[in-house]
């Protein structure tokens, strides 16, 4: 077996969450009678934590208001917090891949910078029977990838040295934990921001099936 641990990012890897991120934005924006974004112009914003996801959406002149930042900020995850599968669903093929990976002896963990709750939320939501080792989100505290200081963490409650370690994710932010980190990045197609994603990869998948030959060989 080539790796020991797989540490997946959360959205935009293993579950298409951005119909909700983007709408629990928006729901905050109308709150505050400022304007919306479209849906996919959301996938431009997101990876960098909720903090950044908020800031983002917001107008230019308007995005150093910390008083309206975080009127903004709780809008959103209360909004979010109860709203966070109506549209999302795990991409084509995860829930089977993760399956397989878990009987081929791997552990598997996820490194997000969704909020603490909201990862475990989602995890739980749409992967109930996988015995994730880990699922790290955004915590007081704990900095954000592209630190690699999840990574270790992981690495630790894994009990797994790092050359038997990969992360998968969808985004240069991903893989550039993956590089500070020094273990291997895979990058998916399938996410937010792949072609950030390509240009820091060690290796790329366009489907959960080529992902799953990259992984078990």
């Amino acid at each position: 077996m080539r790796y020991e641990l797989v540490i997946f990012d959360l959205d935009g890897t293993l579950v298409d969450t951005i119909e909700d991120l983007g709408t629990a934005v928006n729901h905050a924006l109308a709150q505050n009678n400022l304007p919306l974004h479209e849906i996919p112009e959301y996938r431009l914003m997101v990876g960098n934590g909720i903090g950044k996801l908020v800031k983002r959406a917001m107008p230019g002149p308007l995005q150093e208001d910390a008083g309206l930042f975080g009127e903004l900020l709780d809008s959103f995850v209360k909004y979010y917090s109860s709203h966070l599968d109506v549209h999302s669903r795990p991409y084509p093929g995860i829930t089977g891949l993760l399956a397989r990976l878990s009987a081929a002896g791997m552990k598997l963990a996820v490194a997000s910078n969704k909020f603490q709750a909201g990862a475990e939320t989602i995890v739980g939501r749409f992967f109930p029977g996988v015995d994730f080792c880990a699922v790290l989100g955004g915590r007081d505290g704990a900095p954000l990838k592209p630190d690699p200081e999840v990574v270790r963490e992981i690495l630790d409650k894994a009990g797994v040295l790092r050359e038997k370690a990969v992360m998968v994710g969808d985004s240069a932010t991903d893989m550039l934990t993956a590089k500070a980190a020094d273990i291997c990045g895979i990058a998916v197609s399938w996410g937010f921001r792949p072609q950030e994603a390509a240009a820091e990869c060690s290796f790329r998948a366009d489907t959960a099936e080529e992902l799953e030959k990259l992984l078990l060989g």
